[in-house]
């Protein structure tokens, strides 16, 4: 037991040996400074325990004087107090160069701390990975931690293969999907750090993209790739092969119109697709250019004055969207109805009637139709049988 009197004979010693009679730490730090360069508050060292009391460790810092670190202190570390013997060497941060028994206060929490902050600047700046366990989710992603500090993973760092691919975005659908990974181990990297607010944010998707250029670098633009649909967004599709995942956007995956990429395509469709693009570790696949363009052959099968029956299939600001068979759709412009309330009373969605063709312009894709039917009758007439 390390008591009073044990104490009182310690700094005694220290007295004795590490300052002269009279003259304080601070006093004894500028009669040296000038030669020796002495620790200062803030500074992290170690030291080797010379004694243990009840609720202190007294340590030798490297023979510069006497360290004591409160059981507090080793607590907060989430150190066993039970488990410091003497003769152990530990990393501390100097609190307080001289306290009010002379000694200096070291931190055993403050230096884990700091080591930690080292150890993430090192993983930010190497690029290094890393395997880390998640501890829990959120609507923003996933929670892990290194060396005691909180990691963030967002949603949006997540590899493909691990990006939540919800049609339509449901949020509770997603966090369904996230809620799956705790417990799991993950490789990530360090994409960026805050220490002032004690932010890390992790990136798995910086750990996968040199892998995946490097797959990328057996394909070409143009090669025709077997996929297996992986997941349906509102905006595409994204498709695995060969541990890749691309993604075929909405306007790439036919040449009608479509609504929703869920209408064509389901999770787990085994398909052919074409490299549009490659850009980095991105993929862009195409269904449409496996197909031969409709509008190539529109010119042989229309001209402008044919009256043709168009089914509408879509309202939008700007007039109505109107297929005038399997692939082709033209447009009947809301200037044709004067206003959209008036274009919406005189068509129905999924229903024919007759157009006239006023514009054909198979370059750009584009085909404007005139609803001959209100030229006749205002009001509205009898749609034709779809």
């Amino acid at each position: 037991m390390f008591d009073k009197e044990t104490m009182e004979e310690q700094n005694s010693s220290i007295t004795k040996t590490e300052t002269k009679p009279g003259i304080s730490m601070k006093d004894l730090l500028q009669e040296k400074g000038a030669s020796v360069l002495f620790p200062k508050a803030g500074d992290t060292m170690q030291g080797m325990v010379i004694e243990k009391a009840q609720n202190r460790v007294f340590l030798d810092l490297n023979s510069f004087r006497t360290g004591v670190l409160y059981k507090t202190e080793i607590d907060a570390s989430r150190t066993n107090f039970q488990d410091i013997k003497k003769g152990d060497v530990l990393t501390v941060k100097i609190i307080d160069l001289e306290d009010k028994d002379g000694l200096v206060e070291v931190s055993l929490s403050e230096a884990g701390l700091e080591k930690a902050w080292e150890e993430i600047r090192a993983l930010k700046l190497s690029g290094e990975t890393l395997d880390v366990k998640i501890l829990s989710a959120n609507r923003g992603g996933l929670v892990a931690q290194i060396n005691g500090l909180a990691a963030f993973l967002p949603v949006s760092q997540l590899s493909s293969g691990n990006y939540p691919h919800v049609e339509g975005g449901d949020k509770e659908e997603i966090m369904k999907l996230l809620k799956k990974f705790v417990g799991q181990t993950i490789t990530v990297k360090v994409l960026d750090y805050d220490q002032k607010t004690s932010k890390v944010i992790l990136s798995e998707k910086a750990k996968v993209s040199k892998e995946l250029e490097e797959k990328l670098a057996g394909y070409k633009v143009d090669d025709v790739v077997d996929g297996t649909v992986s997941g349906i967004v509102d905006f595409g599709a994204f498709v695995n092969f060969e541990g890749i995942e691309g993604l075929i956007h909405i306007s790439e995956i036919g040449w009608q119109l479509i609504e929703k990429p869920s209408d064509v395509l389901k999770t787990g469709d085994k398909i052919k697709a074409k490299i549009i693009s490659i850009d980095g570790d991105k993929v862009s696949l195409s269904l449409k250019a496996l197909k031969t363009n409709p509008w190539s052959e529109v010119e042989n099968k229309y001209k402008k004055g044919d009256i043709v029956a168009g089914v509408v299939v879509k309202f939008n600001p700007f007039g109505a969207f109107v297929k005038i068979d399997s692939e082709i759709q033209g447009l009947a412009h809301i200037s044709e109805f004067k206003t959209y309330n008036e274009m919406t009373k005189a068509l129905e969605l999924n229903k024919a009637y007759p157009f006239r063709i006023t514009m054909l312009e198979p370059k750009d894709y584009k085909i404007a139709l005139q609803p001959t039917f209100i030229e006749e009758n205002p009001a509205k007439d009898s749609p034709i049988s779809a």
